[in-house]
């Protein structure tokens, strides 16, 4: 469901024209060292636009025109010789994207003994200058700081530095989602949950940061497409339902038929309006048709989040936007909040009722009945899982003083241990600085009482997200 436009990548190399001339082949060494980048960006989802070396002013400014028409998202700019100044700023004034600088040797050194053998001054020169990457960065931070370029460094060598190039792709990484998240259509069906102070939000501040399209849902719309929904349809759906669920055998029948049928018409609605991301919630009128929509709505739920469009309950804006951003980055991204401590363990249990990313469950995630939904009408069936085991990441948006957003992690461990099986999802996560702390200092950064949960360690990626959307990343550790 909405695959996500590739990302467009801007390459260009620097150097100076009035070297081309004094050195032979050194213009040719420096077009063949900015193809390896080209080559070592590429990957499925992503275009690279490669403009090679720039080396005048008059290249600057054409080949800033040519980023803009690409619409690249991201430039990367390979440092590989000097360069003015003046060559490099018009390149990116006119793409208005965040840059990285690849500040990337060569080699690990210059090999001085074959260096000073070489006699002739001229060659030794155009060989130095091969290898003088880092020498035009400070003039470059200079004018990009001067000029409000947003930028970000690399240091490494071009070959054989691994840390180096798994930093290169954390940036590719986060440049996707970023890119992905733009032009994301949220829909958001009910309202707010009454007193939640803290879940309100500012969905245009939403819209501005992260380029989201909000599509405003009304419940009758489910419900009508619920009316439409074919004998046929329950059966494909049920059988759905038992593949992918443990359904446990205390499920009433009816109760199950009621949620394969809003699954169908929710499937149905998040099609017609391309939706990427969902958040409802509805406190229920006593029209009757509405109330049992809303109630039967957990399992349908759960499998559009793990099919990529992450559902949120009770109009968690903020919520599903954090959802969406780990399920771009492909650890998932589960609807959570804190349950209780367990001080003797040293751990924080954390779940939700409602929908689950049961992509990143623990086996198989179970359907259990339910007589109440706690603070919500109806009843019926809902999802009861773990997060998978091992390295987790929490991550909320939050709204900082001042108006602006921020984006707040932290990386646990999802362990084993008991659990509440009260039929919705809880998990067992344990911190690096312990559970009393790690609540202590996640609470004084003021965030929403939901977060979101994906597997396996991604802070670094989040703060290069962070660092692209122009946003302060705050990790607790």
């Amino acid at each position: 469901m909405n695959a996500p436009s590739p990302l467009n990548i801007g390459l260009f190399g620097i150097g100076l024209d009035a070297y081309w001339p004094q050195f032979a082949g050194l213009k040719e060494r420096l077009e063949g060292s900015v193809g390896r980048v080209a080559q070592k960006l590429a990957r499925p989802g992503v275009e690279i636009v490669n403009l090679g070396l720039v080396d005048t002013p008059d290249r600057a400014f054409a080949a800033g025109r040519e980023f803009r028409r690409a619409d690249v998202d991201v430039i990367f700019l390979h440092v590989t010789t000097y360069a003015l100044s003046s060559t490099v700023l018009p390149v990116v004034l006119r793409a208005k994207v965040p840059v990285i600088i690849l500040n990337l040797q060569p080699a690990p050194a210059i090999d001085y003994a074959a260096f000073n053998r070489m006699g002739d001054r001229t060659q030794m020169t155009g060989e130095w200058l091969a290898h003088c990457n880092a020498c035009p960065v400070p003039e470059i931070a200079n004018v990009f700081k001067r000029a409000g370029v947003r930028f970000h460094q690399i240091t490494g060598v071009l070959d054989d530095d691994p840390s180096c190039w798994r930093e290169v792709d954390a940036w590719v990484e986060a440049a996707r989602v970023a890119a992905a998240m733009y032009g994301n259509r949220l829909g958001l069906m009910g309202h707010t949950y009454g007193g939640m102070l803290d879940i309100q939000s500012d969905v245009t501040l939403q819209c501005v940061t992260f380029g989201t399209h909000i599509e405003h849902l009304e419940v009758d719309e489910l419900s009508a497409r619920r009316r439409e929904v074919t004998a046929a349809d329950l059966t494909r759906r049920l059988a759905e339902f038992r593949t992918v669920f443990d359904v446990q055998p205390d499920c009433p029948a009816e109760d199950l038929a009621e949620a394969a049928r809003t699954s169908v018409a929710l499937d149905r609605l998040v099609a017609d309006y391309r939706l990427g991301s969902m958040a409802y919630y509805y406190k229920g009128t006593g029209v009757a048709e509405n109330e049992a929509t809303i109630a039967s709505i957990i399992l349908g739920t759960s499998l559009l989040t793990a099919r990529g469009v992450p559902v949120a309950g009770e109009y968690e804006v903020k919520n599903v936007q954090a959802m969406k951003i780990m399920d771009l980055f492909g650890v998932g991204g589960s609807f959570t909040e804190y349950y209780a401590m367990d001080f003797n363990d040293d751990v924080v249990l954390m779940g939700h009722d409602g929908p689950g990313h049961i992509a990143i469950a623990q086996g198989k995630t179970k359907v259990r009945p339910l007589k109440v939904y706690h603070g919500k009408v109806g009843r019926g069936v809902s999802v009861e899982m773990a997060v998978q085991h091992g390295p987790v990441t929490l991550l909320s948006v939050i709204e900082a003083e001042g108006g602006k957003l921020a984006l707040l992690c932290a990386e646990a461990e999802s362990v084993a241990g008991p659990i509440l099986e009260i039929g919705n999802t809880n998990s067992r996560y344990r911190f690096p600085c312990g559970a009393r702390e790690f609540v202590t200092r996640w609470n004084s950064h003021g965030p929403a009482h939901h977060c979101a949960v994906g597997v396996g360690h991604i802070a670094e990626r989040i703060e290069k997200l962070a660092a692209l959307l122009g946003l302060e990343a705050i990790r607790v550790g």
